[in-house]
């Protein structure tokens, strides 16, 4: 009995084949910085303050003080949501009465703003708060806006792992790029917020699906090596590309409208990679259509300049198939091992979320200039894939895990004790739990796809990437704890990161074994033990086949 990986070693690990894969589907995944955080712009909220009319009849000095001031981080700033009545101070304009001196302003009467609000151009032309008014009695719609396009991007890791599982890698991976792509050009004609909102949920559903099976495409096609690297290094890093690019974009394009159709452009561009991306062989094995799947290494083969065997899979053949059993979301909890490890997952994945989320949605909200901000919390990420690569090619998953985990929520708990005049101080700190929790949430990927068999690999990714996903939906009301505290979100996401990292030293290890094919292969999978293994099955555990070789 053989695996696929056995037969399909005559291929090589880095091959013109292998390369042509890695950058291809890395590319598709650009879009995908853009769309995921967009959020952070479109939805900015500018400095504002009630409007008062031009026809109102005040003198200049009662014009300068129709808003009332109220303290803000230990200053005085004017009222965003609230003004002096405006019939009264013009009546005491009439009069020839001076603010301050002739009149108590303390005791003046207020009323909320009735004629609409000023916003501030200073950082932002435009954006869907300003153009639909979303402050005040209304701002709650802003942080329900960001978690609605997470809505989205819940359900499409529901429906990605089921569809691509029934229709091939390919085929959805391309059909929620032109989803992706598509709805998020329709959002340009928004006429109302409701409109924009319901766009946005689907855009979320394509922007994840097409994250995922780009993912589980690459880990079918590559090699043991190359996996990893691709896992970490290629997809996520190409990601903070797309999410570096954001803050650039925005820094020149400050009108909502105009920034969200040059961050569509892109998406266009990679759909001719359809005639240059082949479905998952692995898959295609699953649904016994060898001869397609024979069709594609014969290609690879080719590509690489290696003569491939006349027969590579043989229908007849005894084989370790995924397709050999059919698979329904139930067997992510079929037995007591592989439901304890579903639950675990389902919890690493979603508190892992809530931090990394929230600290990305926080960024343009720190001292300083929001674009730079934006971009440090972008650029970040690269040392933290980078680190998150080198930790899994050598050391236990569940270790590094849980170190970075640590890490990340250390640092966080620490900004609680940082004052307030050194701000610089807990901008690094931000960064450096960004760096952290980055790095564990790109390892997920990777440990849950060794943890889980082929037939529900990409349904396990799908839906542990769908707790996430609820994850993400409350982190932006993480953020806006800030508003009753300074650093009570950082206390918040730093408990939650600690706790999790504990949660992670109780998983199994997949460090250095065979990628599992079928269910009962998982159910080996050292860690859990709930009955006593047989002697041969000890044996393979001691001496396991190398997942990670040097690249």
């Amino acid at each position: 009995m053989r695996d696929y990986d056995e037969m399909t070693t005559f291929l090589g690990e880095w091959g013109p084949f292998q390369r042509l894969i890695f950058f291809l589907l890395s590319a598709s995944i650009i879009p995908n910085g853009f769309n995921g955080m967009s959020v952070v712009f479109l939805a900015a909220v500018p400095e504002h303050r009630c409007r008062v009319p031009d026809t109102a009849n005040l003198s200049r000095a009662w014009r300068n003080h129709s808003i009332p001031l109220r303290v803000l981080d230990g200053r005085e700033v004017p009222h965003s949501c609230r003004r002096y009545r405006l019939a009264a101070i013009a009546n005491f304009s009439a009069l020839g009465l001076e603010p301050g001196r002739d009149v108590d302003l303390e005791q003046l009467e207020q009323e909320s703003c009735v004629d609409g609000w000023e916003f501030s151009q200073d950082i932002y032309l435009s954006t869907i708060v300003t153009e639909w008014s979303l402050v005040c009695e209304d701002d709650w719609k802003t942080p329900l806006t960001s978690s609605l396009f997470f809505v989205g991007v819940l359900l499409g890791s529901f429906v990605s792992g089921q569809l691509s599982d029934r229709f091939g890698r390919k085929s959805i991976l391309f059909a929620t790029m032109a989803v992706q792509t598509g709805f998020s050009f329709l959002q340009i004609f928004s006429i109302n917020w409701e409109m924009f909102t319901v766009l946005f949920v689907i855009v979320g559903m394509g922007q994840i699906s097409n994250y995922v099976v780009a993912f589980i495409l690459g880990t079918e096609i590559l090699g043991k090596s190359v996996r990893i690297i691709f896992s970490t290094l290629g997809v996520c890093t190409f990601f903070a590309v797309g999410y570096m690019l954001l803050p650039l974009f925005a820094y020149f394009i400050r009108d909502w409208r105009m920034l969200l159709l040059a961050l569509t452009v892109p998406g266009v561009l990679c759909l001719p990679l359809w005639w240059f991306i082949p479905e998952s062989p692995r898959w295609l094995i699953s649904q016994r259509r060898f001869s397609e799947a024979e069709s594609i290494i014969q290609k690879a083969a080719k590509m690489n300049n290696i003569a491939a065997p006349r027969v590579i899979f043989d229908p007849m053949e005894e084989l370790k198939l995924p397709g050999q059993q059919k698979v329904l979301i139930l067997d992510l909890f079929r037995t007591r091992n592989i439901a304890t490890i579903t639950i675990m997952s389902l919890l690493l994945w979603m508190l892992t979320s809530v931090g990394y989320f929230a600290l990305s949605l926080n960024a343009p909200n720190l001292h300083g200039d929001a674009y730079l901000n934006c971009f440090l919390s972008a650029l970040i990420e690269v040392p933290a894939y980078i680190t998150a690569w080198l930790l899994l090619r050598k050391l236990p998953r569940r270790y590094i895990i849980a170190g970075v985990l640590f890490l990340g929520g250390g640092v966080l708990l620490l900004i609680q004790f940082i004052p307030a005049d050194y701000n610089f101080l807990s901008i690094g700190l931000v960064m450096l739990g960004k760096f952290g929790i980055t790095s564990a949430f790109s390892m997920l990927y990777v440990f849950t796809a060794e943890l889980y068999p082929t037939p529900v690999r990409n349904m396990a990714v799908g839906v542990t990437s769908m707790a996430s996903r609820v994850g993400s939906i409350i982190a932006p009301y993480f953020v806006y704890l800030g508003a009753y505290n300074r650093v009570l979100p950082y206390i918040v996401m730093g408990s939650l990161t600690v706790f999790i990292g504990i949660i992670t030293l109780f998983f199994p290890e997949s460090f250095g074994m065979t990628l599992p094919e079928t269910l009962e292969q998982m159910e080996k999978v050292k860690g859990f033990r709930f009955r006593k293994k047989p002697r041969d099955s000890v044996q393979k555990e001691e001496n396991p086949k190398v997942l990670i070789t040097s690249f």
